[in-house]
């Protein structure tokens, strides 16, 4: 197909490809779903080799948040039964860190439900940045807080910190579909104010909200121009008691047509499988290791995801290896000029660049409504039938007596 070599001989070269190609790669058909993963599994590899990045989220406080996002679990006026708490203490959340460690993670996301941190609240992050750090010193952590006020990011690098996550979640025309309490605009201005104190940047987006696919490459584009180190593409948890709880539209071959769109657009740039990928990717998700080269190990911020000991198996049937702590994430030309090298995850979607909700906007990079897989049913079901039994809330890990999943 002469798209796909022209689109792999501009990502080897780093050259962004058109909107019109973009466009093309989500129009492909399911017949030509294997030949797209084929392609931009080209890119990742050349970039990236077959290391996958193990990353872990830290819900550090759960719920109550004051803004509106309409996808997520944590929102103002949710009716979704998660678990709700205030910050933990640093060495509750240093705990919490190390299962996420001992499990492999490289990465500590550091999330926290709310428009964004008062003085206060990061004085307490950073507390917990110190705690973790003491304990593993070369453990990577990444702050997802929220909308960030002026000086916060500096003090953030400076209590150790090597990266924020804030998502862009959608298109510039269509964010005040699923937001009103902030605007695209806001966080666009705290991706920035984390680049300029120099940490690594972490952005990205969530799929399945019922955007089109022009806010799809709308987004992506829009992310390679902020020039994050790490994008997380996240897919819709629809969580029962929000407003998008009804949207169920994603497919497994949807999901891989976006992140091979995510390669091909950002193709030296961390993309990192985050919210929602045991729901609707299920059973394909070896083949999206090909795509992305970075997940989140365990359990999301208000979701259950699939089982570490699982996840670290699906690596290495795959032929993928776990990146190592003393490994570098990012090409050399990119790794030079950042500090740690990339972030990203959104929480139920909740993680390393979200609000609150899904990531609450705080999330860092993985969707809160992470699932869990369950036993395959005995009877077929639809292609298009909602999978609710893959949706289960955490009940495990910060803000319980329960072992986390890691």
């Amino acid at each position: 197909m002469d798209l796909l070599n022209t689109l792999v001989d501009k990502g080897l070269r780093r050259e962004s490809p058109t909107r019109a190609e973009a466009l093309a790669v989500l129009a492909t058909s399911d017949d030509d779903v294997l030949d797209v993963v084929a392609a931009a599994g080209k890119v990742r590899r050349h970039w990236f080799g077959r290391r996958v990045k193990l990353n872990y989220l830290v819900n550090l406080k759960s719920g109550l948040c004051p803004e509106d996002c309409s996808y997520c679990s944590q929102r103002l006026g949710s009716k979704a039964e998660i678990l709700k708490y205030t910050w933990l203490k640093p060495d509750q959340a240093s705990a919490a860190a190390a299962a996420g460690v001992t499990g492999g993670a490289k990465r500590v996301c550091l999330v926290a439900s709310g428009r964004g941190p008062t003085d206060r609240d990061v004085d307490r992050v950073s507390d917990t940045i110190r705690a973790i750090k003491e304990q593993n010193e070369s453990v990577e952590v990444c702050a997802c807080l929220g909308l960030l006020s002026d000086g916060q990011a500096e003090r953030l690098r400076e209590a150790g910190a090597d990266a924020y996550n804030h998502n862009l979640n959608t298109s510039e025309s269509t964010y005040g579909d699923i937001a009103t309490t902030h605007t695209y605009a806001d966080r666009v201005d705290t991706v920035n104010k984390a680049h300029a104190a120099g940490l690594s940047a972490c952005s990205g987006l969530i799929a399945g909200m019922g955007e089109s696919d022009e806010d799809l490459v709308d987004v992506v584009f829009s992310l390679r121009e902020l020039d994050p180190d790490s994008v997380p593409v996240n897919f819709l948890i629809p969580m029962e008691g929000t407003p998008l709880a009804k949207e169920w539209h994603l497919t497994p071959q949807r999901c891989l047509r976006i992140l091979a769109m995510t390669r091909f657009v950002c193709p030296d740039v961390e993309v990192r499988i985050a919210g929602g990928r045991e729901v609707h990717l299920r059973t394909m998700q070896p083949l999206a290791l090909h795509l992305a080269n970075s997940i989140f190990l365990g359990d999301y911020l208000t979701s259950e995801g699939q089982a570490g000991h699982a996840d670290l198996e699906m690596i290495a049937d795959a032929g993928f290896e776990v990146e190592g702590a003393g490994e570098v994430t990012l090409p050399e030309h990119r790794a030079s000029v950042v500090r740690g090298g990339g972030c990203g995850s959104h929480e139920g979607a909740g993680g390393c660049g979200s609000h609150a909700g899904a990531d609450g906007d705080a999330g860092c990079g993985a969707h809160a409504g992470g699932g869990v897989c369950a036993p395959a049913s005995r009877t077929p079901r639809p292609a298009d039938e909602p999978r609710t039994d893959l949706v289960a809330v955490r009940r495990r890990g910060a803000g319980t007596d329960l072992a986390p999943n890691a």
